[in-house]
């Protein structure tokens, strides 16, 4: 019994570890401490390991729990009723929260929400477009977080950045705002931009 306890506890935190890079961008939105987010980037090489052993600790815990026990026949006393954390049931628990965990740099840009931009007509020649190289991003939650905060400057017209190219494209109005305060809004997320160009 200790053994599958030991078991759910490796599976949930091989679970958590896999996407810690992707949930803090989401926690530190809602903390308001932007600057930790890169904090946990390094992890990200290692998840295909992570995840894996959480794969491979969970599916060993159900084979635990689903093959046939040993009948002995002896006047023995029956043993206790297992508690809640050895039934099946919260290893499906613990199952289903592994997967939603896993799932999650599938699903994290619904926690960012979308900045609705006010159109306003502004002189072409005030229009600028950088691309910002970004160090630092791991997965879609990184690229929305980095989004998230350019947004929130006056005269943006869009952002958009990718951590698959770890880069940034940005429009802008730059009689509103400049290089240097987008550059400022994308190092406060704690990704570091590296290099700028003028598209």
């Amino acid at each position: 019994m200790k053994t599958d306890n030991k078991l759910i506890g490796t599976g949930l935190l091989t679970a958590i570890a896999a996407s810690l890079c992707c949930i803090t961008p989401v926690l530190a939105l809602i903390a308001g401490t932007s600057g930790l987010v890169s904090t946990f980037s390094w992890l990200e090489p290692f998840r295909p390991y992570f995840i894996g052993l959480t794969i491979l600790v969970l599916g060993f815990a159900w084979y635990q729990k689903l093959k046939p026990q040993e009948q002995i026949d002896c006047n023995c006393k029956t043993e206790e009723k297992p508690k809640f954390i050895q039934k099946k049931t919260f290893l499906g628990i613990v199952t289903v929260f592994a997967i939603i965990m896993l799932a999650f740099p599938f699903y994290s840009n619904v926690f960012y929400t979308k900045t609705e931009k006010k159109i306003i007509l502004v002189d072409k020649s005030n229009i600028q477009k950088v691309e910002f190289s970004i160090s630092g991003m791991t997965c879609n939650s990184c690229s929305e977080h980095v989004n998230h905060e350019v947004n929130k400057l006056a005269g943006i017209i869009n952002s958009n950045a990718s951590y698959d190219n770890g880069n940034a494209i940005v429009e802008f109005d730059n009689s509103k705002t400049n290089i240097t305060e987008i550059e400022k809004a994308i190092n406060s997320t704690g990704y570091s931009v590296t290099d700028k160009k003028e598209n």
